[in-house]
């Protein structure tokens, strides 16, 4: 879903109840292992910025709750941690909230934190 939110609050009040608990324990996740980087709003989904550039976000789509890794050797030199899941060059898709990684989530942020690559 595209949304207009103008913050990642009002972002949050948007998100259906199935989902909520879920995109809050990412954002957590987010707050307490990127603490370098800017939480906002960029491309109409809560973002984490450092350096001008957008590293990590996440978003609820129509299928899925999506998580975006955008330091393309985060996901490219840890693939066979990702195993099993559904992700792409620089993103994790969780179709089943109730079924998402967060010890994956964790250790991708930690590996961003870490990085002083730029995004692909």
């Amino acid at each position: 879903m595209k949304s207009e939110a103008l913050s990642v609050d009002e972002y949050m009040t948007t998100l259906s109840s199935g989902r909520l608990e879920a995109m809050k324990k990412i954002r957590e996740l987010c707050q307490t292992y990127l603490p370098d980087h800017e939480e906002n709003m960029r491309y109409k989904m809560p973002s984490y910025v450092r350096n001008n550039q957008v590293q990590v976000a996440f978003a609820s789509q129509k299928q899925h709750i999506v998580v975006y890794f955008l330091i393309h050797e985060v996901m490219l030199n840890h693939s066979a941690r990702l195993t099993g899941l559904n992700h792409g060059k620089g993103a994790i898709r969780f179709s089943n909230p109730d079924k998402i990684d967060y010890d994956i989530l964790q250790f991708l942020l930690e590996e961003t934190a870490k990085s002083d690559s730029t995004i692909c």
